[in-house]
């Protein structure tokens, strides 16, 4: 394998969490008095820290009303909504095929907050899956590349030996603004021809065809 260090995003790429993001927000801006938000309008924000998403999501809030946005989708994901957020197809049986190797590192970046990964980690067992991982409230949103700047210092490893594997052209923009090679995912937010456009060194249509292309 070429690669040293394989990072991944999360929620919509190892996790099937979109239906519960979207109801969540979607409730939340309604508690808010901002009204209806379209799903698809949710959809795109999907990968970048919540601050980030709710001013592209909701131009011009006002700042009062995007912090009572805030606090209610997170009552709604932790609390109140109940939707199930399985690991796509394929992710468990796959990442432990990547830790039996012991020269690659595993680690993941995100537009979730600390608390909200953790929590994931817990709930799915996956803590030790990891090496490294970096959100979006210890660093930088994405497309900002700070927290794959910040991975890569963590463990030693050039940005030339990762791999960036995401479903949004947040992440694939990330890793391009490093040099950083990225695999595209179709199976989560963004379109393929959205993703196509940052040039990604191979797209799958499902986990386990990324999986078995790193080891071929």
């Amino acid at each position: 394998m070429r690669y040293r260090l394989v990072i991944f995003d999360w929620d919509g790429t190892l996790m099937d969490s979109e239906a519960r993001i979207v109801a969540c927000m979607q409730a939340a801006a309604q508690d808010v008095g901002w009204g209806a938000l379209g799903a698809e309008r949710v959809r795109d924000i999907i990968g970048l820290g919540l601050p980030e998403a709710i001013e592209r999501m909701c131009p011009g809030m006002p700042e009062d009303q995007a912090e009572a946005l805030r606090v209610r989708y997170s009552h709604h994901f932790v609390n109140a909504d109940q939707m199930p957020m399985p690991f796509f197809e394929g992710v468990e049986a796959g990442i432990l095929r990547l830790r039996d190797d012991q020269d690659i590192r595993l680690a993941v970046a995100t537009g979730k907050s600390r608390r909200g990964l953790d929590r994931a980690f817990e709930s799915t067992g996956s803590t030790d899956w990891f090496h490294a991982s970096r959100t979006a409230d210890e660093t930088l949103s994405k497309p900002h590349p700070q927290m794959l700047e910040e991975l890569l210092s963590e463990t030693g490893i050039e940005a030339k030996e990762a791999l960036m594997v995401g479903d949004t052209e947040y992440d694939m923009e990330m890793a391009r603004a490093l040099g950083m090679d990225r695999l595209a995912v179709t199976y989560g937010v963004h379109t393929p021809e959205r993703l196509a456009r940052s040039q990604p060194v191979f797209t799958a249509s499902a986990f386990p065809e990324l999986i078995d292309w790193l080891h071929d």
